[in-house]
C-alpha cells in the first residue's frame, strides 16, 4: 500500500487557562494568530509549522505532557486511516467530522501513548482566515 502524502503539521497543547496561554503565546512570544476556533487558537510557529492551544477543562494539571497532540494536516484522511490500519495500527475510531472545530479527523496512539491526529480542515483557507492573507 502506498503511503498518502503529508501536508503541514500542528502541535496542539491542552491548557488549563486559555486566556493566560493566549497572553503568553501572543503577547510574550509574539506568535501570529491564524485561526481562532473559540476553544482552540492556532498560531504560525515558523515556516509551515503551527502551534495550537486548546482549552482543557478535564485535566487537573498534574500531567499536562499527556495533553500534547501532534497533528498532521493532510488532504486524504481516509487514505491515512486505511494505510495505518494496513500497518497494524488500531485507531480509536474511524474518521469523522468534528462540527465544533470544522475538521474531518481521527486519532491514533504512538508506542509511548502520545496522541497523533490526522485531520483535514473543512475550510481549505483555514490558515488565512484571521490574517486575511
Amino acid at each position: 500500500m502506498i503511503r498518502p502524502e503529508l501536508g503541514t503539521q500542528i502541535t496542539f497543547l491542552r491548557v488549563g487557562d486559555l486566556a493566560g496561554s493566549t497572553a503568553f503565546y501572543e503577547g510574550r512570544l509574539g506568535l501570529e494568530l491564524v485561526l481562532d476556533q473559540g476553544g482552540c487558537r492556532i498560531y504560525q510557529a515558523g515556516k509551515g509549522g503551527y502551534l495550537g492551544i486548546c482549552r482543557d477543562e478535564q485535566q487537573d494539571g498534574a500531567d499536562r505532557s499527556r495533553g500534547l497532540i501532534f497533528t498532521f494536516v493532510v488532504e486524504d484522511v481516509d487514505g491515512w486511516y486505511e494505510y495505518l490500519v494496513g500497518q497494524g495500527l488500531e485507531p480509536g475510531e474511524e474518521p469523522q467530522v468534528n462540527q465544533e472545530y470544522q475538521i474531518y479527523h481521527f486519532f491514533v496512539q504512538d508506542p509511548d501513548g502520545y496522541t497523533l491526529e490526522f485531520q483535514r480542515f473543512l475550510d481549505p483557507d483555514w490558515h488565512r482566515r484571521e490574517t486575511g492573507g
